[in-house]
């Protein structure tokens, strides 16, 4: 347990408001001036089971979530099924309680709703005997009890909250701002009466934890913000004024988050049938001159495979956004993995040409979705932003001028009627908008209602105004114009003043990590501890999947004796993309790899780190070695 940060953890069932009650919890030491970073873990289920919100709160950044958590506020389930289901699914309104067991640090603190929980049920459990071992503090307090009295029963995680300033020492007048900002009236009113009576109740205890919130201070505001909401707000300042798609999780949350904005700023959003149809609305919507998106998650984004081909073959500019989780099929659709990278960089017929990036935080969200509308409408091709369900729905707070940024409205590389005037035609007065046998890898385009901006747009290999041809040379030099503009992309990136790939740790390092996505900043914090226990790390996080950063990546593993890969899968996909681009290296990287559901924790980096270069075993933990190439 550290005393320069705390680690709360609120666990209940669906429905009990977990998620909102952590928001809150966060944002109110945000405001208290500490940084914080959360992690979200909720059930495939409306209402009912177990669901945890875990809030690491330090005076510094907090770039990822801790190892374990110190402070445990447990609702129970007060939704946990019908008690003829225990055979599958246990006891419910328990597992708020006992699965954390094994989580906690030594020296915690338990508060649980005894009004929920009754004693039976902790000695079944054995509370008691697991807190004599571990030194937990452990406090049974009537959640239910305290909300029925001073405003209803809903109200408990207030409650739960108000014991948990109480032992913790925090001041409860940022919770009453958060009220009366998010309910007014007399809901609020209630709420904050029963964070009182709370508090008040929880003062009277003995204290024999050593658990208090840090101090703090920022130097300016702060956002507390999602990768969902970054990844929404770089696509409205990118310009982007149509979004179409179907519900899935976690893609919802950005497409929730665009639906409730794009008014605002006269775009349009649409719920359509199905991820077919999203996908092709939004080409459509952009083939007329709008900036668009669509987007959806593993099984969904299948569905858009044909759709994508199409943008591919048309070239029409559109930003798809993917939003990974445990698989195949329907798998874990709230758990978190990363295992959708092949399907990205391959689905739709024929080879490939998009653009594909994997931030790793919520600014490289921002940053990058805003690229993907950049290369998208300047190269006329897809442009796809891929992340997971751990990216999506942990919240940090970030300096709140980051956002402040010009509108980009252009729309890429479309000629004015005068242009169009000038540019070449064929015999029957349509536009060459396929012309393949000059330099340029881009020609600009023209949108329907132009004058002179006649062409044909189909799914077959053409000529240069769009009909139907199928001469090989004519095939051979159109399918090089089109992939020439990953190596126009490519380049594009390399000259750029700040690279897409993210560096930390001394640059003269003995060994390296490789990263990539969401698991970037929790490899960062243990590079930072291998470096204070005396081993020589540096880690490189790649984003830039489709064109692959080769010559980056290239210095960064000629410059270490050895590489661990770090990635949620269980089949080693980014390494398998690296070795598939600079197969030289293949004999130094070695993979550690976790598809539990469950992303990676720093301490668990640390270890897979030293296992691999001392040739050592795993504890067990669901992580797995994979040896060099050829081992």
């Amino acid at each position: 347990m550290t005393v320069h940060e705390l680690q709360w953890r609120i666990a209940g069932g669906s429905g009990d408001g977990i998620d909102s009650t952590s928001q809150n919890f966060a944002k109110a030491l945000m405001r208290a001036g500490l940084d914080v970073f959360t992690h979200r873990h909720y059930p495939s289920r409306i209402r009912g089971g177990h669901t945890y919100v875990e809030v690491r709160a330090q005076p510094d950044d907090v770039r990822s979530r801790g190892d374990g958590f110190d402070f445990l506020l447990s609702l129970g389930d007060s939704f946990a099924r019908n008690p003829d289901d225990e055979a599958y699914y246990g006891e419910e309104e328990l597992k708020p309680l006992y699965e954390h067991f094994d989580d906690l640090n030594e020296g915690g603190v338990i508060v649980y709703d005894s009004g929920v929980i009754d004693d039976e049920a902790v000695e079944a459990i054995d509370l008691y005997e697991r807190a004599e071992e571990n030194n937990w503090h452990v406090y049974p307090v009537d959640l239910r009890g305290i909300a029925r009295e001073h405003g209803r029963e809903v109200m408990r995680n207030t409650a739960g909250v108000g014991v948990s300033a109480a032992l913790l020492g925090v001041d409860t007048s940022y919770f009453e701002e958060l009220m009366r900002e998010v309910m007014g009236g007399d809901i609020a009113e209630a709420n904050i009466e029963t964070l009182q009576a709370a508090y008040d109740h929880a003062q009277e205890f003995e204290h024999t934890h050593d658990l208090e919130v840090p101090e703090g201070d920022h130097d300016g505001e702060q956002a507390m913000v999602t990768g969902s909401d970054a990844i929404a707000y770089g696509a409205l300042d990118a310009g982007c004024r149509f979004i179409s798609g179907y519900p899935m999780t976690p893609w919802t949350d950005v497409f929730t988050i665009m639906s409730q904005n794009l008014p605002r700023f006269g775009g349009i959003s649409e719920q359509v049938e199905d991820e077919i149809a999203a996908a092709s609305l939004a080409i459509g919507a952009s083939h007329t001159g709008v900036k668009s998106m669509s987007g959806s998650s593993g099984g969904g984004f299948a569905l858009m495979s044909e759709p994508l081909g199409l943008a591919e073959m048309t070239e029409t500019p559109v930003v798809l956004v993917e939003a990974m989780r445990a698989g195949p099929s329907t798998g874990m659709p709230t758990k978190s993995e990363q295992a959708d990278l092949e399907h990205v960089l391959y689905t739709s017929q024929g080879d490939s040409c998009r653009v594909v990036f994997a931030p790793g935080n919520v600014q490289e969200a921002y940053e990058q979705t805003r690229q993907a509308f950049e290369y998208a409408y300047d190269y006329h091709l897809p442009a796809i932003v891929v992340y997971d369900q751990k990216l999506s729905g942990e919240m940090r707070n970030v300096p709140a001028e980051f956002f402040d940024r010009e509108p980009d409205p252009d729309p890429g590389a479309v000629l004015s009627e005068e242009e169009l005037s000038e540019a070449a035609h064929d015999a029957a007065g349509k536009f060459e908008r396929f012309a393949y046998d000059g330099d340029d890898v881009v020609n600009p385009r023209s949108v329907p209602g132009q004058e002179g901006g006649r062409f044909l747009a189909t799914g077959n290999e053409s000529q240069e105004v769009g009909h139907i041809n199928e001469d090989p040379d004519i095939r051979t030099a159109q399918m090089d114009r089109r992939l020439g503009k990953l190596t126009a992309i490519r380049e594009d990136l390399n000259e750029s003043e700040e690279s897409n790939q993210a560096y930390h740790g001394p640059a003269d390092a003995d060994y390296g990590i490789l990263v990539w996505g969401s698991q970037q900043d929790t490899v960062f914090e243990a590079v930072d501890r291998l470096n204070d226990r005396g081993s020589s790390v540096k880690a490189l996080g790649v984003s830039d999947m489709m064109p692959y950063p080769e010559s980056e990546v290239t210095a960064f593993l000629e410059s270490v004796e050895e590489c661990l890969v770090v990635e949620m899968n269980a089949t080693a996909q980014f390494r398998g993309l690296t070795q598939k681009e600079l197969g030289r290296f293949g004999p130094k990287l070695t993979s550690l790899l976790k598809y539990d559901g469950e992303p990676f924790e720093p301490r668990e980096i640390v270890e897979g780190f030293e296992a691999s270069v001392e040739e050592t075993g795993l504890s067990g933990n669901n992580m797995r070695l994979v040896p060099t190439a050829g081992d």
